[in-house]
């Protein structure tokens, strides 16, 4: 009978934000797998490090970080191939994925190539989002109103749109996009009711408002923005 392939959420990289079930899947894991920088080390596991089991099996997808979907594409191939064989053998594995599985997680490439032919089953961890919000101290939404997800390397002139018919905005991946973002968030009049947040829940995370916001962000970063003032009263 094959194994089951569990996609582990494991929050913004606070091993405390972790899920009691995400802690106990990867204890007692005999079979880990977890994506990686090509070359580097693995932000994932480095979440997760306190509660691998020395014995565990480790299978490390090296993912390159380029703008070509193809060599990413190819390293999930790569990794798929080697889950299934753990899991024809009866093995389960526990996939590590930062933040949630599903939400712009990488487990979902993996899922997509396993899914028909495997049971699989997602762990639901505490979202980059969520994570952000409570440190920056900024309600996301209240009642009815809409919260809009915007990824950063969107053009310019779609994020001003979208901005504009929004009522709360979260702006993800914003890294080498900050300056472009920054501007068309101030070209609105809106730098005032926005707050950027970088590496959140870690001990190196910065939390101010945008105005104060450093040059250079790191991929781990994110802006929140709201309209009016208190929209949560």
């Amino acid at each position: 009978m094959s194994g089951i392939l569990y996609g582990v959420g494991l929050g913004p990289g606070d091993p405390e934000l972790m899920t009691v079930k995400s802690s106990r899947l990867i204890s007692d894991a005999k079979v880990i797998a977890y994506p990686s920088l090509a070359g580097g080390e693995s932000f994932a596991r480095s979440i997760a490090a306190d509660l691998i089991s020395p014995q565990a099996e480790e299978i490390v997808m090296d993912v390159p970080m380029t703008v070509e979907r193809a060599p990413a594409q190819a390293a999930y191939d790569i990794g798929a191939k080697s889950i299934a064989a753990r899991l024809d053998r009866g093995d389960d594995v526990i996939c590590l994925c930062e933040g949630d599985p599903f939400f712009y997680g990488s487990f979902m490439y993996l899922y997509a190539r396993l899914a028909t032919d495997y049971q699989v089953i997602i762990v639901p961890g505490v979202t980059s989002i969520t994570a952000c919000a409570a440190r920056a101290g900024m309600p996301l939404a209240a009642r009815n109103e809409r919260l809009t997800v915007l990824p950063g390397p969107l053009p310019a002139e779609e994020l001003r749109a979208r901005i504009e018919g929004a009522e709360s905005v979260v702006i993800m991946k914003v890294g080498r996009h900050l300056p472009k973002i920054r501007a068309v968030i101030e070209q609105l009049g809106l730098t005032g009711q926005a707050s950027y947040i970088e590496r959140a829940s870690l001990p190196d995370e910065l939390v101010c408002p945008l105005a104060e916001a450093p040059e250079k962000a790191p991929y781990f970063s994110m802006i929140i923005l709201t309209k009016g003032a208190d929209p949560w009263l």
